[in-house]
């Protein structure tokens, strides 16, 4: 299960409704940040996120909007003696800025291990963190300076196997039911005993995909392909169309279209435009294109579940 966070929805300029770029999620015992804009650590405290459960930073591009929280949020995990190690991924320059902040030239050491990450642009998917629990991708996006999207995943569950009608069907050796399980035949002496006859349903992970600033591209589609829910900037709407080709940004309309093609199951539309005060138009405008679409709510919990399927070969179920 993924519990998606917006921290904040709002664009480059500030807006008394809407925050700087930021998204939690949730996975088990790790907690995940996507963009850290200015006033994040205030947005966390309420989220009533748990710091001590940060795991990996990952920022999409060197636009203020979406980092300039950073010096102030790896301040205070010092000051609160966070011990684990903290990942921080995004472009390349992301490490000369945090290593640049005067804390970190003085003596004021931080209190955990900070492992950065600079993404080369040329790339195309690269996995960027993985854990027990999840691993994220990422890919590059289009905007006017580097910039990439993250998809967050858990991993496939295989179902639960049937252990007495295995044995029923021949099945003896141990290492035989774990084969079963994996999605593997297993040769009996009357045939074969496929998986499917005796293990229930698998279930693949949620999966997040989390695609801003951009215009839309392959690789946001690519990141949102089947994702449990989407979040793709909608920064204007689509009279706007020239002003969000000029700035490398999307429409709403466009937003609901990689979704549409990426056969999500459903979108959150945001980092809007601070000349919106309200997103009803925008709204209104994508669903026309993907009916399951919704505006972002700051501090509103996002609860992903993982699809059940069948259990034929984990290799294929997870694409």
């Amino acid at each position: 299960m993924l519990e998606v966070t917006p921290l904040g929805t709002g664009s480059a300029l500030p807006s008394k409704e809407k925050h700087f770029s930021a998204t939690t999620v949730a996975v088990e015992n790790e907690l995940f940040l996507f963009d850290c804009g200015e006033g994040t650590q205030h947005r966390l405290l309420e989220a009533s996120a748990r710091w001590s459960r940060l795991k990996a930073i990952f920022i999409t591009h060197l636009h203020g909007d979406h980092y300039f929280g950073l010096p102030g949020l790896l301040s205070t995990l010092s000051l609160l003696q966070h011990e684990k190690p903290l990942h921080l991924i995004g472009p390349v320059g992301i490490g000369e800025f945090v290593t640049s902040l005067p804390s970190r030239q003085a003596d004021q050491q931080p209190s955990y291990i900070l492992h950065i990450t600079e993404l080369d642009h040329t790339s195309g998917v690269q996995e960027v963190y993985a854990s027990a629990v999840c691993n994220v991708i990422t890919h590059p996006l289009v905007h006017g300076v580097p910039a990439y999207g993250y998809r967050i995943e858990e991993p496939f569950r295989p179902g639960k196997l049937d252990a007495e009608k295995a044995r029923n069907m021949g099945v003896e050796d141990v290492r035989d039911f774990k084969r079963l399980k994996k999605g593997e035949p297993v040769p009996v002496r009357s045939g074969m005993v496929q998986p499917q006859d005796v293990v229930g349903p698998g279930r693949r992970g949620a999966s997040f995909a989390y695609v801003t600033d951009t215009r839309p591209c392959e690789g946001g589609k690519a990141l949102a392909r089947e994702a449990s829910l989407c979040y793709h900037e909608a920064t204007f709407a689509q009279d706007d169309l020239a002003r969000a080709h000029a700035t490398n940004h999307s429409t709403a309309m466009e937003a609901a279209t990689i979704a549409q093609e990426a056969g999500v199951e459903q979108l959150l539309i945001g980092h809007f435009s601070a000349r919106y005060k309200d997103t009803d138009i925008l709204v209104a405008e994508a669903q026309s294109i993907f009916k399951n679409t919704a505006a972002a709510e700051e501090l509103k919990r996002y609860t992903l579940q993982g699809r059940s399927i069948r259990n034929t070969s984990p290799e294929v179920d997870t694409e």
